[in-house]
């Protein structure tokens, strides 16, 4: 099933042109409801901090909001007026809610959530770390772009990442709304000793389901040694030509995230291609 209602988080005026390059171009070769969402912060007062906030202060406030949620718009606006799909775009406030919390709550009606790399010299606080809660809570596939990324169109070459695990058995089957109708897909399985496809079933499941829906499909092993898996993931994607990289996300508890340390934040951090994370 073709993406039909896709949601663009345009969190920064700076990134909107680059992620909306990217999401224009799914929402015109899927002719899909393409929404634009920008979140407006709250301005908190803590209880506990006995504080005077002086109504010019909070006027202020709300007027840079106001212009930077105004470029945003215009900028949406000058990419989606001359397309035949549908273009919306939504202003939410945070509330006391942070601005994840109000992208996953839209997300859950989307079929793809769309979202720029993180950028902590260019994100408001309140969307630090956003891309990473809208993969655990939204229940939606997730393309993260990086900053200023000017590669082709999402579809035509992709990397799947695979593993026996229900993360990647998601974002096999999410990987497939995206796929161009012949495709070519390498399913590379990272980190393991060099395998016998033949006797590798469940790998050898995969790519042939793919190759059912008339997909180009093969499948490679690279065995880590020096590298981690999102290395692996990075070159073989590279060496291939890939527009697109789809991965499990966040297989392991956030405890061992954070002791250990896990593929999906490595891979968001030194990504260089779209990434489809799904969970």
């Amino acid at each position: 099933m073709r993406p039909k209602t896709i949601l663009v988080c345009l969190t920064t005026p700076e990134h909107a042109d680059t992620l909306l390059t990217c999401a224009v171009a799914l929402a015109r070769k899927h002719q899909a409801h393409l929404i634009g969402l920008h979140t407006v912060e709250a301005l908190l007062v803590y209880p506990g901090i006995a504080m005077h906030v002086p109504e010019p202060a909070f006027a202020a406030f709300n007027k840079s909001q106001k212009a930077e949620a105004e470029e945003i718009r215009s900028i949406f606006l000058r990419r989606t007026e001359s397309e035949d799909f549908v273009g919306e775009f939504r202003l939410l406030r945070a509330q006391s809610q942070s601005a994840a919390e109000r992208m996953i709550e839209s997300a859950r009606a989307a079929d793809l959530v769309i979202m720029s790399h993180e950028d902590r010299n260019a994100d408001r606080y309140d969307q630090r770390h956003a891309q990473s809660q809208v993969i655990r809570h939204s229940g939606r596939p997730v393309i993260v772009v990086p900053l200023d990324y000017d590669g082709p169109e999402i579809g035509s070459n992709i990397v799947l990442g695979w593993s026996d695990t229900r993360e990647a058995a998601r974002a096999a089957h999410d990987m497939l709304s995206l796929a161009d109708p012949g495709a070519t897909v390498t399913v590379l399985k990272a980190g393991e000793a060099m395998t016998d496809a033949i006797i590798d079933g469940k790998s050898l499941d995969i790519a042939e389901m793919f190759a059912r829906h008339g997909l180009r499909t093969t499948l490679e092993y690279r065995e880590a040694t020096h590298h981690s898996i999102a290395d692996i993931l990075q070159t073989v994607a590279f060496e291939k030509g890939a527009d697109l990289i789809v991965t499990g996300a966040f297989g392991h508890s956030k405890a061992y995230d954070f002791v250990i340390g896990a593929t999906t934040y490595e891979l968001m951090k030194i990504q260089k291609l779209p990434v489809l994370f799904s969970r």
